[in-house]
């Protein structure tokens, strides 16, 4: 799963183009420069603590959308399709942060056993 968070430029242009991009993908994927795409704008964050908030924050929105789409399913609002889609985004941003959080506390591990 954490292979698929690098990708290339070309991916970082489709994935803004699409509207159905979570804020998660579209958080996760790496800077393009204008001369590779032009017309493309899109900030990338300045260092690690950056990309982790942003990343966060992307998580807690797909999670409450998904919990919306779910109320409003439930209350007759939303299509069976669109409650689903919602949901399943969610599952997928917590999956990936289960995932990040398991590595960075795998690597926190191997350098507590570090000798200095």
């Amino acid at each position: 799963m954490i292979e698929a968070l690098t990708l290339s430029a070309f991916d970082r242009a489709a994935a803004s183009a699409r509207p159905e991009a979570t804020p998660v993908q579209r958080a996760m994927l790496p800077p393009v420069t204008g001369a590779a795409q032009p017309g493309l704008d899109v900030a990338a964050p300045a260092d690690f603590g950056q990309i982790m908030a942003s990343f966060a924050s992307g998580v807690r929105n797909d999670l409450r959308a998904g919990e919306a789409a779910s109320i409003a399913g439930i209350q007759g609002k939303a299509s069976t399709q669109q409650v689903v889609e919602a949901v399943m985004s969610a599952e997928q941003s917590l999956q990936t942060a289960v995932a990040i959080r398991d590595k960075v506390v795998a690597a926190y591990l191997e350098l507590s056993r570090m000798a200095i």
